[in-house]
C-alpha cells in the first residue's frame, strides 16, 4: 500500500503541473503527432542521462522536473493515441483532466499487478537504471513507430508509455526517500 500512495502524492503532483498548464497553454499539444511527443520524451531522457553522467548542469530544470514532464508527456501520448483526429485540437479543461485521470488510473492499476508479481524490485534498483530503461522503452516505441505500429510478438505503443510513466514515477519515489534519508 506504501508503494501506491506513493503513486498517488506524485501523481497528484503531476496532474497539478499538467492542468496548470494546460490552463497556461490550451491543448496545444494535440498538433503533436506521436513520433514528435516520442521525440520529446527522448529529449528530456537523454537530459537526465546526460546530466547523470557529466554531473554538471548549466540549466536551473531540476531532474525531478523532468521525470515529472517525461510523465506528462507519456500521458498526452496515450491520450493522442486513444483520440481520433475528430476530436480536434482544442479540448475542454474538463474532458482533458478526465482522460489525464483515465490514463493514470490504467497505468496505477498496471503497477500494482506488476508491483506484486515483480515484489517490488525496483526499489533496489540504482536511480540510472530508471533512465536507461526510459530510454530504452523509447527506442521501441521508435522502432514500432517505424514499423507503423506493427508488432509480431511485442507489446504495443501504450504499454511502452505506460512503463515509461512507472519509470519515472519509481524514479521520483525514490528521490523523495533519498531526501527524506537525508533530513532522518
Amino acid at each position: 500500500m506504501k508503494t501506491l500512495a506513493q503513486y498517488d502524492a506524485v501523481m497528484a503532483k503531476c496532474k497539478e503541473i499538467f492542468l496548470k498548464k494546460t490552463r497556461d497553454y490550451g491543448t496545444a499539444w494535440r498538433i503533436l503527432r506521436p513520433t514528435s511527443l516520442t521525440d520529446q520524451l527522448y529529449i528530456k531522457a537523454k537530459r537526465i542521462r546526460n546530466l547523470e553522467e557529466t554531473k554538471t548542469q548549466k540549466i536551473a530544470d531540476s531532474i525531478d522536473s523532468e521525470y515529472q514532464g517525461i510523465i506528462n508527456y507519456a500521458i498526452m501520448a496515450l491520450i493522442q493515441l486513444e483520440l481520433d483526429e475528430t476530436a480536434g485540437l482544442e479540448l475542454e479543461a474538463s474532458k482533458v483532466e478526465t482522460l489525464y485521470d483515465e490514463q493514470t488510473q490504467i497505468i496505477r492499476d498496471l503497477l500494482a499487478l506488476k508491483n506484486h508479481d515483480y515484489g517490488e524490485a525496483w526499489r533496489d534498483m540504482r536511480m540510472s537504471s530508471f533512465t536507461d530503461m526510459i530510454l530504452m522503452k523509447l527506442l521501441r516505441i521508435k522502432q514500432i513507430e517505424e514499423n507503423e505500429g506493427q508488432t509480431l510478438i511485442s507489446e504495443g505503443l501504450d504499454a511502452n508509455y505506460q512503463d515509461i510513466v512507472n519509470y519515472a514515477v519509481f524514479a521520483l519515489i525514490k528521490k523523495v526517500e533519498e531526501v527524506e534519508e537525508l533530513r532522518s
